[in-house]
């Protein structure tokens, strides 16, 4: 009975709920360069939509600086369309097969802003562990119902929410850094 509560499983969904944070907050830009900001941004190449890490080698060489070293020639203005048309803010300039992008300073409005996308982030990962939290009390509310003692059911409870405790304070200490790194002028 008390095996039906897969705490693993439990922990692992809200793992994942974690790495997608971390993945969504790689794509905020924050002023410093980072090779993971260019990750939602795909290039027509060859036919397909294709993320800009396959077409070319991305290199952080300075902090305010990404460069992007084309592979095939002929889609260097594919890449170059693609980052211009992305929303990212930023002005590629081209070097033969080189693409260079400077990040340009980000003013304090935009900062606010961004700070303000990665708290929405921040509570999208919040709801993502509650619904882990929730599906794991409705494993021990059914093996309850399947005979569970009262004990057992106090004990799995209190473990589905030490393990949702913590996943709630990685998320907000991740959002604290973030949010600090993006007002970090």
């Amino acid at each position: 009975m008390a095996e039906d509560i897969d705490l693993d499983d439990l922990q692992r969904r809200m793992d994942g709920a974690m790495a997608a944070l971390k993945h969504e907050f790689g794509s905020l830009r924050t002023g410093r360069a980072s090779s993971s900001m260019l990750d939602p941004v795909m290039v027509d190449a060859y036919g397909s939509p294709t993320p800009i890490n396959q077409v070319g080698t991305v290199n952080v060489p300075e902090p305010r600086m990404v460069t992007i070293n084309v592979w095939d020639k002929q889609l260097v203005g594919k890449v170059e369309k693609a980052i211009r048309e992305s929303g990212l803010g930023i002005n590629p300039q081209l070097n033969g097969t080189i693409i260079m992008l400077p990040i340009p300073e980000l003013n304090e409005e935009r900062r606010r802003d961004l700070t303000k996308v990665a708290a929405q982030y921040a509570e999208s990962a919040r709801v993502a562990v509650r619904n882990v939290r929730r599906d794991g009390m409705d494993q021990i509310k059914k093996a309850k119902a399947d005979g569970m003692s009262e004990d057992d059911q106090k004990f799995w409870s209190d473990e589905v929410q030490s393990l949702t405790d913590k996943a709630i304070a990685a998320v907000d200490a991740a959002l604290e850094a973030k949010q600090a790194e993006i007002m970090q002028v």
